[in-house]
């Protein structure tokens, strides 16, 4: 308990935290944060790292000059794309050693068959999509693994999703993030950014079940 109220802190302040350790590492802060977005994204066991708010905060500090916008537009796409097909390869890794042998509850033909439909109709959609929700973005690409999601299809959008998902939140935090009443108020903005970040999921949820329910057509 004690681990996980020290990373909902260092979440909530993420601002203050960045600023002492862009203060004590210098530039192997770089290294430091493009390791833990490689994390969030790459390993299924790291979902509750901080994604969105760090890189709004990492904005807000390039606005200031205290980090530099490019390496930052540089580095940690590549980690975040990295992560994300580590986790894909991890997925395959899984999904052989898990659907190889007897079919049990979970992991069985059926199911795999279901997960292998759903990526191909609608991969590339979730692995760009997913970046922009917490926890799912460190799930989406391990399923898609498991699935056997192609990698000529899987990569392209990879690198839209990633590229696409540090460059948003990055500039939200650079022409924002300095705004007198958000720094003021930064740890409200910080657990805005997270349930707006749900948001996609709820109303795709919906959206699904809406569909689902809808008379066919005759």
């Amino acid at each position: 308990m004690e681990f996980i109220a020290q990373i909902f802190d260092f979440t909530i302040h993420i601002n203050q935290h960045l600023t002492t350790l862009v203060e004590s590492y210098g530039m192997l802060v770089y290294g430091i944060i493009a390791l833990i977005i490689f994390c969030e994204v790459g390993l299924v066991v790291a979902p509750f790292l901080p994604g969105d708010s760090m890189l709004f905060a990492i904005g807000a500090l390039c606005a200031t000059g205290a980090m530099d916008l490019s390496i930052v537009l540089t580095l940690f796409p590549v980690a975040a794309i990295l992560g994300d097909n580590f986790n894909r390869l991890m997925g395959i890794w899984f999904g052989h050693k898990a659907f190889s042998g007897k079919d049990g509850r979970f992991f069985n033909k059926k199911n795999l068959k279901k997960a292998q439909d759903f990526y191909e109709k609608y991969g590339p959609k979730a692995v760009t999509l997913c970046r922009f929700m917490p926890f799912l973005r460190t799930f989406v690409p391990f399923v898609a693994g498991m699935a056997e999601m192609r990698w000529r299809i899987f990569f392209p959008f990879s690198i839209l999703g990633g590229t696409g998902w540090v460059f948003i939140c990055v500039f939200a935090g650079y022409f924002f993030g300095n705004i007198p009443f958000i720094k003021q108020h930064f740890e409200l903005v910080i657990l805005t950014i997270i349930t707006v970040s749900t948001i996609p999921v709820v109303l795709e949820y919906f959206r699904t079940r809406r569909a689902a329910n809808a008379p066919a057509e005759e």
